[in-house]
């Protein structure tokens, strides 16, 4: 017997590299991917059901944090339908802001509050009508209000590390940010935001600094500065710092932060290194370094502790 080999059409594999390589049932029948095909695929391994009417192509692709939270919005906008519009955390997630959980909820909002069951970690959320922009030919929430929705709703390390983001982008105007805390209301988990907000600053530059320089607020070790300028004897320019504090006699102890929540590629490594090593080289800096794994284990309060106490 011949076993006829189902090839995918390129325009199926170009619309699910754009949905982090998910379909759904609707789009797979416009693209003439009929059921009986999907369930071989299925049946073969080839495709995989993450929930009713939404398939993932290719689930054997490793894919980063990044594009798992990316994954999480589509999934929540496939299953629930074409008026479907990603809120919350997923809707943040496709305006590519950094800083959110390493798992986020897949969320949508239907129109005029439609009531719809959750399933299978997806859930339809009923809110208030907020303003929305496309992605694709789907909408989602707008920046300013996703961001009054979900920080009431993140912990205060992923809250400051958004915040934090959107202002070092520019991704909204610094007044529309000042905004977002009063718009907020008396939302439940505003208070927690509050104590957080204080610390909100732009000159961060990734989510980890904003997550380490929180753990030595938190340790009553707040920085003297961020980005600090440095220029080593080279002549090869500036660099900076990631936090900084001062010391006696005009030096200072600078904290430097290697990579991020995924592996870090190769030449990003080397880079962190040069810079480190131009930093090492100036005569009043005492350099501590740390990885991603530090964080969480209060390793690096207590050694800036330690640092500033000897």
């Amino acid at each position: 017997m011949t076993v006829r080999t189902i090839t995918l059409p390129d325009d199926a594999r170009a619309l699910a590299l754009r949905q982090e390589g998910l379909l759904s049932s609707r789009q797979c029948d416009d693209l003439g991917l009929r059921r009986d095909t999907r369930s071989r695929l299925v049946a073969d391994g080839r495709w995989a059901r993450v929930t009713r009417g939404v398939y993932d192509v290719s689930p054997a692709s490793p894919t980063t944090p990044d594009g798992r939270r990316r994954r999480a919005a589509w999934l929540a906008m496939l299953a629930y339908g074409p008026d479907a519009v990603a809120v919350g955390a997923s809707a943040l997630a496709l305006h590519g802001v950094r800083g959110l959980p390493a798992t986020i909820r897949p969320e949508a909002a239907l129109p005029e509050g439609s009531a719809r069951r959750a399933r299978d970690g997806a859930r339809a959320r009923c809110f208030d009508p907020v303003a929305t922009v496309p992605v694709g030919d789907r909408r989602i929430a707008g920046l300013a209000d996703a961001l009054v929705r979900t920080l009431p709703e993140l912990p205060r390390r992923n809250g400051l590390a958004v915040v934090d983001d959107v202002l070092h982008r520019r991704l909204l105007e610094p007044d529309e940010v000042a905004s977002l805390l009063g718009r907020m209301g008396r939302r439940r988990g505003v208070q927690r935001v509050r104590t957080w907000w204080p610390y909100v600053d732009g000159r961060a530059e990734s989510p980890f600094e904003s997550f380490a320089r929180l753990e030595c607020i938190d340790e009553g070790l707040a920085p003297d500065e961020l980005q600090l300028e440095i220029r080593p004897p080279d002549d090869a320019g500036v660099v900076r710092g990631d936090l900084a504090w001062r010391l006696r006699g005009g030096r200072w102890l600078v904290v430097e932060l290697d990579g991020e929540e995924f592996h870090t590629s190769p030449d990003a490594v080397l880079a962190d290194r040069t810079r480190q090593n131009r930093i090492a080289s100036v005569g009043w800096v005492d350099l501590l370094r740390f990885a991603w794994p530090d964080l969480g284990t209060l390793r690096i309060p207590n050694h800036v502790r330690r640092a500033l106490t000897r």
